[in-house]
C-alpha cells in the first residue's frame, strides 16, 4: 500500500471516528434535555425551557414581565 492511500486511510478513519463522537455526544445532549422537560411536566413547554436564542425578537423576554 501506497504512503498516501495510508494517509487517506487514517484521515478518513479519523473523520468517522469525529463524526460517531459527535452524534454520540447529540444524542446524549438531547436525552439529557428530554429528561428535564418529563420531570418539569406537561405544563412548561419544551420552548420555555430551551428557548432558540439564535431566532428570537428583540422585544421578546422570558420570566416576569413587568407592564410598563
Amino acid at each position: 500500500m501506497k504512503k498516501t492511500n495510508k494517509i487517506i486511510l487514517g484521515v478518513a478513519a479519523a473523520a468517522a471516528v469525529g463524526f460517531l463522537i459527535y452524534t454520540i455526544r447529540n444524542r446524549r445532549q438531547s436525552a439529557i434535555r428530554h429528561a428535564r422537560v418529563a420531570d418539569e411536566g406537561y405544563e412548561t413547554a419544551h420552548d420555555i425551557l430551551f428557548p432558540d436564542k439564535k431566532s428570537r425578537g428583540r422585544k421578546l423576554r422570558f420570566g416576569p414581565v413587568l407592564p410598563e
